[in-house]
């Protein structure tokens, strides 16, 4: 497979998945616990547990999330209108 193919893959899993979401409900959802996402990190992790940092792993994967959010610009939380 060529890495222009992965990545269109990817792109097109990215754009399926879930809904919008604000930076408040992912917020919501790192306050209720990231044990889930530890586990997957081990599932998936090198077989050296000593050569990453699970929790490192978890927070990397909530700011990259956040890039995505539909309140989040250029590194800012967009203040909603009321």
């Amino acid at each position: 497979m060529s890495l222009e193919s992965a990545i269109y893959q990817w792109q097109q899993g990215e754009r399926r998945l879930g809904g919008q979401f604000s930076s408040d409900e992912l917020v919501e959802l790192y306050r209720q616990g990231t044990v889930w996402c530890l586990q997957v990190a081990m599932k998936v992790a090198p077989e050296d547990p000593w050569a990453w940092e699970a929790g490192m792993v978890v927070d990397a994967a909530f700011a990259r999330y956040l890039r995505e959010a539909s309140d989040y610009a250029g590194g800012r939380i967009q203040l909603r209108e009321s």
